[in-house]
């Protein structure tokens, strides 16, 4: 019979975990690489091979905390220590780095002083990777129930968390360290209620990819990081231009294509589609109005915004970026 097939009559301990919650159940001896742990027998001394991560964060101020996870593996026993370090954060009313989230990109825009002086746009691909999984699961579970073993097991090795995680933390630490030179975040702010409006009256597969939309997850991976976070609400932030606060009727579509220089060296094409509209003799991009606009309702909250400076020529770069290549040269 076939390995891990096979139904037996009697039930089979397959996976275990233990969870320690207090650290009196448990202690950690670095200096000769041992964890000890407190069982119904008694203590018992657990030796551990060290590894670089390990290593970076007990000589980096981090300490471990109370909680400690075990698991079996085979033969082997894997220790998931948790790890705690105080931050000190401050930040400048005046200096904030404004996000626009939305399916593929996360729009930047960086004010100093209350004065706009760049803007950043990071493709993150997630509402492609959202419609490529899609259809990978329908073609495995055409004609097909989802509860049969062979469709279990090929839907188990799709990885679209593991890859939109990964995307996510990339961003998030390109953004931690835009806010930690400004001192502050806002961020566009998406709730649950906003998400179901946007659902109901859209199409099957448009309701599937805002759905799965991953606004929610980026906005708790920076409140979770040694930054200053504010929400506010992105409603109508793209429909009013941020200089003459007039009305914008519409966006059309430009397709632009530029080379992006990989940390390897190798350049690729990145493809960007872009939605502008003309007001007033000037370009707007819908993004970068949105990540404006959003910077400008802060800064009002406190006093009068400003833009531009009263007096000479600004001008303002946007540069594009993904995570995984870096910026466009």
């Amino acid at each position: 019979m076939r390995k891990d097939r096979a139904y037996i009559g009697k039930p089979e301990v397959r996976r275990v975990k233990i969870v320690y919650s207090d650290n009196q159940d448990w202690g950690s001896r670095m200096s000769i690489m041992s964890i000890m742990l407190r069982t119904h027998r008694g203590w018992i001394e657990l030796r551990y091979k060290g590894n670089r991560q390990l290593y970076r964060y007990l000589y980096s101020g981090w300490r471990p905390s109370n909680e400690l996870k075990l698991e079996c593996d085979g033969r082997r026993m894997l220790a998931y220590p948790a790890f705690s370090r105080s931050f000190e954060i401050t930040y400048d009313p005046r200096n904030v780095v404004s996000l626009d989230v939305n399916e593929n990109n996360v729009t930047i825009a960086v004010f100093r002083g209350g004065m706009l002086v760049e803007a950043i746009g990071v493709e993150t691909g997630l509402g492609r990777i959202v419609i490529a999984y899609s259809v990978r699961r329908e073609r495995i579970s055409r004609r097909r129930s989802i509860v049969e073993r062979g469709v279990k097991r090929k839907l188990m090795k799709l990885r679209e968390g593991d890859r939109k995680q990964d995307i996510l933390y990339k961003v998030a630490s390109i953004i931690e360290e835009l806010a930690r030179e400004n001192k502050a975040i806002v961020i566009g702010d998406i709730d649950g209620d906003d998400k179901e409006r946007m659902e109901r009256v859209k199409g099957r597969r448009l309701r599937h990819r805002i759905h799965r939309w991953s606004v929610a997850k980026l906005i708790k991976l920076l409140e979770d990081r040694p930054i200053h976070v504010v929400r506010v609400s992105e409603r109508g932030s793209s429909g009013v231009g941020p200089f003459t606060k007039k009305r914008i009727d519409g966006y059309g579509h430009l397709v632009i294509r530029t080379a992006v220089r990989g940390n390897n060296g190798r350049y690729k094409v990145m493809k960007i589609v872009l939605r502008i509209a003309y007001v007033d003799g000037r370009v707007f991009e819908r993004d970068v109005v949105g990540a404006i606009n959003i910077g400008l309702e802060y800064l009002s909250s406190g006093g009068r915004p400003v833009a531009f400076g009263s007096t000479g020529t600004h001008v303002v770069w946007v540069k594009p970026m993904n995570p995984h290549w870096g910026a466009a040269r």
